[in-house]
């Protein structure tokens, strides 16, 4: 059977996050099986004497955009074109040009959105958005979550789940749990990692050991850094950027991992800290309920409670054997995100097969 080549479009992994993760994931999984793969990033590197337009925004936009639009031309070569999807100016600058350069070709688009914003994006951008899902031939998302919420636009979607490589990360029951906390999430303002400072700083108040490793970085880094500093209990160390490959690591040291995020779908982050067995403690938004089932695979909290947090993480502190039961769960319950689970699901959609 011939197998569909394939151009991916999405982020790369200059801008570190969740898509790029993922992106990468696909591209190496489904090159691995044997797919002829192109992959086009809405970010294209830029030459080294233009790299100073970086430093200001408008121009930065322009800029790639320049470099980007001429790189769909490299569609021609595909059988389908799989475009990522975010919400507001990252659909209408990243997105909306693949469809139509996939349209005008006459090519099959799968669009894969992500984005914890999806209700508001399509409620509220109108003709920015939804010409453009009714030229494609299938909508795939990462959860049920955003299933509901396509649905609730009238939308018909298919649910894949997101991919993590557990065999990047080392599993490891924690005989004795200590205070040390990991938070993977990006400096940016729907992560709450302000809330998370906070509740460490009261951690501290009852074990003055306890440390919080903040890997990422964002917009919000200036701010968080100055809250950190004025909290002025310690223990808080900002990774800043940390590649893929170092993430291993990373978990390795850690104990606990938090999440405080107010907007959300599936992330990837809490994914990798069940592979790598640490205890999770987050906030519900988004599909992270379904993930981290509370009491079963991990431990829930209202956004925005940073008092809520604290509890919950001091409460697998005083009982490590508790802790371990849900960290053994979640290892298993992450099966169901690896590329064995979802390669057939793939293979349905390039095809055209009904789910």
């Amino acid at each position: 059977m011939t197998r569909p080549r394939i151009a991916l479009v999405a982020f790369s992994l200059d801008i570190l996050g969740g898509q790029g993760v993922q992106a990468r994931a696909l591209v190496a999984e489904l090159r691995r099986d044997g797919h002829e793969v192109t992959f086009i990033p809405f970010n294209p590197p830029v030459p080294r004497l233009l790299r100073w337009a970086r430093r200001y925004r408008y121009v930065r936009t322009l800029l790639n955009q320049a470099l980007y639009l001429p790189s769909l031309r490299r569609l021609r070569d595909a059988d389908v074109v799989h475009v990522f999807s975010a919400s507001y100016w990252s659909f209408v600058l990243a997105t909306t040009p693949a469809i139509l350069a996939a349209r005008r070709l006459g090519k099959r688009i799968v669009l894969h959105y992500h984005s914890g914003e999806a209700d508001d994006h399509l409620a509220r951008w109108g003709y920015w958005v939804h010409p453009w899902l009714r030229r494609v031939d299938e909508i795939v998302v990462p959860s049920d979550y955003l299933r509901r919420v396509f649905a609730g636009h009238g939308y018909r979607v298919r649910v894949i789940r997101n991919v993590v490589d557990t065999s990047c990360f080392r599993y490891r029951e924690r005989a004795s749990l200590r205070a040390r906390l990991l938070s993977t999430r990006n400096l940016e303002p729907h992560y709450r990692v302000d809330n998370t400072l906070e509740a460490f700083a009261l951690l501290r108040g009852q074990h003055p050991e306890a440390t919080l490793t903040v890997a990422g970085c964002g917009s919000e880094e200036g701010r968080l850094r100055r809250l950190a500093e004025s909290l002025g209990v310690g223990g808080i160390w900002f990774a800043g950027r940390v590649e893929p490959a170092a993430m291993a690591d990373l978990h390795d040291q850690a104990d606990v991992f938090v999440n405080s995020s107010v907007v959300d779908n599936q992330p990837v982050s809490v994914l990798e800290a069940f592979a790598a067995g640490l205890p999770v403690v987050s906030t519900d938004t988004g599909d992270i309920a379904a993930m981290v089932r509370d009491g079963e695979t991990g431990l829930l909290v209202p956004p925005g409670d940073p008092v809520a947090l604290t509890k919950a993480v001091t409460g697998l502190l005083d009982d490590p054997d508790r802790a371990r039961l849900l960290a053994r769960r979640a290892r298993r319950e992450v099966e169901q995100y690896t590329w064995v689970a979802v390669r057939e699901a793939w293979a349905a959609v390039y095809a055209g097969r009904p789910a």
